[in-house]
């Protein structure tokens, strides 16, 4: 049955077009993937459906059988449309309880503890999830608070709940947990419009996926008719061709780690790193993946075992030492520590080397500055009409990119990438895999962190599972498979 359907849906912006004559249409219980590269429109849609944004002139949308030329916040919730965005929005410092029961709170019965415990408690229960009512969010996961953000949307009658990137910061475990919630909704009449880079899951959960481009549709598509492979083109318009990394010569080790140990982290971590060779590693949450890097970036000191780099043993006493030794590490949350938003792309990109853009005395060669930046924005493909403009001005994957060139700017002979495509799309994935490629050409190293199977597969020499501190498997990829590396991660 027929729930939604929005026709001819326009959005202007200061003479830019970001929405053109799309339409849409949401069966009762239904999974619809909106697809597409970021800024192709999929966030000014979901925004115009939840009452945020209004359409241009023309627009219908039909819900059950009201018809609307544009709707309200309001008017959108009432009609059971719940949208859950990629930070959750919830209150940390509040119980997960009154997290689920919080748009309650104009009905003085329904407010009351008991029942706000009941309320939360029910919907808690019909997704199987054992969550502790009493627990403040800040303290869970961000997969627990992602069901405490959905238990939110069922506690207000959601009929339909749009998920935007829910599954960016989740591991390979988490993400299996919530297309099964995903699937329990639909079972109940729920629909779900679920916004994903991750194809692999967009084909696995939808009923059928719509795809943008620049603004205007592609095509609606039911699922039993396309691929990844179909899906990337129809997105991007190029035929991707997924080669792996060319080998490296032999060549004595950049890096050795020797019984590394932290407590409660790691644990006799060992292994070498060759020049340009790269190297994955896949973990779930907690397993000390992150930890252990950050130790070879002088973040955190090893309670013992050694790092030998360039056939010398060494002990950094902070990230400055690791910097001076040549390492740089792109850390997995751009925003918050990876990059200072508000300033400009080139002063991003130059802050790791100040002391070469500097004169004796203490003063900015503006001239160095643009030398080095407009070298790097060049060489990484950054698109921007202006390196003067804040990062926060970019899209996602050009701003991984500045992520990067700052530590390039350092000539690094190894490089760390904490989950460097998290809230990438599929054409800025593909051109970070190949400023991978073109590093390991150069015989710069690279030390690569995935939950993503297929991302190390094709983009690395070598793949260590890690496990409860500890590295339980390790793959030379030309002489594995895919499969044979997923069952060493689901390994009990």
């Amino acid at each position: 049955m027929t729930f939604i359907t929005m026709e001819n849906i326009s959005k202007t912006f200061y003479g830019v077009k970001a929405l053109n004559n799309v339409s849409l249409t949401l069966n009762q219980g239904e999974v619809l993937c909106l697809a597409g590269q970021n800024g192709c429109g999929k966030s000014t849609l979901i925004k115009i459906l939840s009452g945020v944004y209004q359409p241009d002139k023309n627009a219908r949308i039909t819900i059950d059988s009201d018809q609307y030329d544009k709707l309200t916040p309001k008017e959108s919730i009432k009609k059971g449309i719940q949208v859950i965005y990629q930070d959750l929005s919830l209150f940390p410092n509040l119980t997960v309880a009154e997290n689920i029961a919080i748009n309650l709170h104009h009905d003085h019965f329904l407010s009351s503890k008991k029942n706000i415990y009941a309320i939360a408690d029910n919907t808690l229960k019909n997704i199987n999830a054992n969550l502790t009512l009493d627990a403040l969010v800040e303290t869970l996961s961000i997969a627990q608070q992602q069901l405490v953000a959905i238990c939110r949307a069922l506690a207000q009658d959601a009929r339909l709940i749009i998920m935007d990137e829910p599954t960016a910061s989740l591991t390979v475990q988490e993400v299996q947990s919530l297309l099964k919630i995903v699937q329990q909704l639909k079972n109940t009449g729920i629909s779900i419009i679920f916004v994903s880079h991750k194809l692999n899951e967009v084909i696995k959960v939808s009923d059928q996926v719509l795809v943008l481009k620049d603004g205007g549709l592609v095509g609606s598509y039911p699922i039993t008719e396309i691929n990844e492979k179909r899906l990337a083109y129809l997105m991007t318009g190029i035929e991707f061709h997924y080669e792996r990394l060319l080998p490296v010569a032999d060549s004595k080790p950049l890096l050795t780690v020797n019984k590394l140990s932290k407590e409660n982290q790691y644990q006799d971590i060992s292994f070498s790193l060759q020049k340009g060779e790269v190297i994955s590693i896949i973990g779930l949450l907690g397993s000390g993946r992150t930890e252990l890097c950050l130790s070879l970036f002088g973040v955190s000191s090893p309670d013992s075992g050694d790092i030998i780099l360039n056939n010398q043993k060494v002990v950094f006493k902070s990230n400055r030492d690791a910097i001076s030794a040549g390492i740089g590490y792109v850390s997995e949350d751009r925003m918050a520590t990876g990059l200072v938003m508000n300033s400009s792309i080139k002063d991003n990109i130059i802050s790791t080397i100040f002391n070469k853009i500097t004169s004796k005395f203490g003063l900015i060669n503006e001239k160095h500055v643009l030398s080095y930046s407009n070298h790097l924005i060049q060489q990484l493909k950054i698109k921007s009409p202006n390196s003067d403009l804040p990062v926060n001005t970019l899209s996602g994957g050009n701003a991984q990119r500045v992520s990067i060139a700052k530590w390039l700017a350092i000539k690094p002979d190894l490089l760390i990438l904490d989950e460097p495509t998290i809230g990438v799309d599929i054409a800025n994935k593909e051109g970070i895999f190949n400023i991978i490629k073109s590093l390991s050409i150069q015989g710069i190293s690279v030390i690569f962190i995935t939950d993503e199977v297929e991302e190390a597969y094709y983009n690395s020499h070598r793949i260590f599972v890690m496990k409860s501190g500890k590295i339980s498997h390790e793959f030379i990829v030309k002489e594995t498979s895919e499969s044979e590396i997923l069952e060493a991660i689901n390994e009990k």
